[in-house]
């Protein structure tokens, strides 16, 4: 009871501020129908208590599962074996990624399966990387330097239209399904080994498993060569709160079977696991099972909430601003939103809490989230200027990797690890559901195209964080060298004291 009343008013304090902000802005600058305002309602409802759930199941399903099988892999003493069962595992945990058939829906112009195959071996890819670079202890800085310059030089050879998309599925790759679990598998692949650094490689496989879809897009865009082509939002009309409530009552199933796929491989990974190795005593597999089903509630809560009640929200509130003489307000609302909405992702709550503990405390949590929603916040101002302005996306991205990247060299390494990771972390379902949205949108309403002006946005919302949290680490060094010189010159004070009195007593 105790767990469930910190989970609930952890899910409050995030959610009802960027429900205020909708408020505020339907009364005023934006005004929405009823019929959507009373889905955005019923959808607030629905996301504090699947975000509770999720919050509470995570911690003791995922979260242990995903340690007790990177503990485990490795301890294996050959590694063909752990390479294999990581690369199929970030296979099966991407396929049916609820973030990744949002977007799949949103490009009709590659096969829906074709697109989530090419994602899903990307990420496998990588998470095989990912192992390895835990078992050499290769710096994580070095293997993003590497990959993201074979992105940035593939970028130059894909079609103008489609690297959006490409920067966008590393984004929604890492969902709240998939961010727990490889965290912990991370953290797990770590503990094992008294080796230096296993705190800095606690981190670091959300980042590299956020990679291997941009490849895997960009050269499917190469070789593929399909049209720019997206798919119509269509916003339901609601007339009274019967109405909305079937809505949502006609949704949940379909977001039931989308999450029960989800998840059907990592239970089915729990149950291998422990008809193999026989990790866990009784009453732990009760409790993960037990936490597995709080995370399946909670998931389905939180995903028809933000689809039914968030989207036609967002979109609405983009496109009645963008419509208007009053269009450059999308830059400040942007930023509002941004700052406030990465609060209220799922798998945020869990990097915060992961820092934290493998840290000790010296990462706060109201550090880590302070410094990505700045991170959001800025990214989501900048992609509305985007739209006001065609902007092109990719000499942004490339000057926002160049300088996350240089900054590497400078600030401790767990702070590399923290801060690649927080980008996947944040662009998570609010952002597709509800930031996305607001892009098309005001996209729509100002007549740009939407494949290049609004789609993006969540590669925005991915790369700002990398900036902004390893400016923290940078910050603190700083700090701490300064106190070190300070206290360096308190020393010698004292000393030069002590020497002067001795001189004197001799005298």
């Amino acid at each position: 009871m105790k767990q469930l009343k910190s989970a609930s008013i952890e899910a409050l304090s995030s959610v009802l501020p960027i429900s205020a902000i909708v408020l505020l802005l339907s009364i005023s600058i934006s005004p929405l129908n009823p019929g959507v305002m009373v889905l955005f309602l019923f959808g607030t409802l629905l996301l504090i208590l699947g975000m509770s759930l999720f919050t509470i199941g995570s911690e003791i399903s995922m979260y242990q599962l995903g340690e007790s099988i990177g503990n485990q892999l490795s301890h294996a003493k050959r590694l063909p074996l752990p390479l294999i069962v990581c690369f199929v595992l970030g296979i099966l945990i991407t396929i049916a990624e609820p973030d990744l058939q949002v977007l799949a829906e949103q490009i009709p112009s590659v096969p829906n399966s074709v697109l989530i195959w090419a994602v899903a071996i990307g990420v496998g890819l990588f998470l095989a990387i990912a192992l390895l670079r835990s078992r050499k202890n290769i710096p994580l800085s070095y293997l993003l330097l590497g990959f993201y310059g074979v992105i940035i030089v593939l970028a130059f050879f894909a079609p103008g239209d489609f690297i959006p998309a490409a920067f966008d599925s590393g984004g929604v790759t890492t969902g709240p399904i998939t961010v727990p679990f490889i965290m912990a598998l991370g953290a797990g692949m770590a503990a094992t080994a008294h080796r230096k650094g296993s705190s800095e490689n606690s981190f670091g496989l959300v980042s590299l498993c956020s990679i291997g879809p941009i490849l895997s897009v960009l050269l499917l865009s190469i070789f593929f060569n399909p049209e720019s082509e997206t798919t119509e939002t269509v916003i339901a009309e609601i007339d009274t709160t019967r109405e909305a409530f079937l809505a949502f009552a006609r949704a949940i199933p379909h977001y039931a079977e989308e999450i029960l796929l989800a998840l059907a491989p990592i239970v089915g990974m729990f149950v291998l696991f422990q008809l193999v190795f026989r990790r866990f005593h009784r009453n732990q597999v009760i409790k993960i099972s037990v936490g597995l089903l709080y995370t399946y509630l909670g998931l389905v809560l939180f995903l028809t909430g933000a689809n039914v009640g968030f989207m036609p929200a967002g979109k609405l509130i983009g496109a009645t601003i963008a419509g208007s003489s009053a269009k450059w307000w999308l830059i400040p609302v942007g930023m509002l939103m941004g700052y406030f909405v990465v609060s209220a992702e799922p798998a945020v709550h869990s990097l915060k809490k992961q820092v934290e503990e493998v840290t000790n405390g010296a990462i706060s949590q109201k550090a880590i989230g302070l410094a990505l929603s700045i991170g959001v916040g800025v990214s989501v101002g900048t992609a509305m200027l985007r739209v006001l302005t065609g902007i092109p996306l990719l000499p942004i991205l490339m000057a926002g990797y160049v300088i996350s990247l240089v900054i590497t060299f400078f600030v401790p390494p767990v702070y590399t690890g923290i801060a690649f990771d927080s980008g996947g972390v944040a662009s998570g379902p609010m952002t597709t559901t509800f930031i996305l949205p607001f892009a098309i949108g005001a996209c729509e309403a100002v007549g740009g195209n939407i494949m290049t002006d609004a789609f993006g946005i969540v590669a925005m919302v991915a790369m700002t964080p990398l900036i902004t949290i390893q400016v923290l680490g940078l910050s603190g060094r700083i700090r701490q060298r300064k106190q070190r010189e300070r206290a360096h010159r308190e020393i010698l004070q004292i000393e030069n004291d002590i020497l002067y009195y001795d001189e004197e007593d001799a005298a």
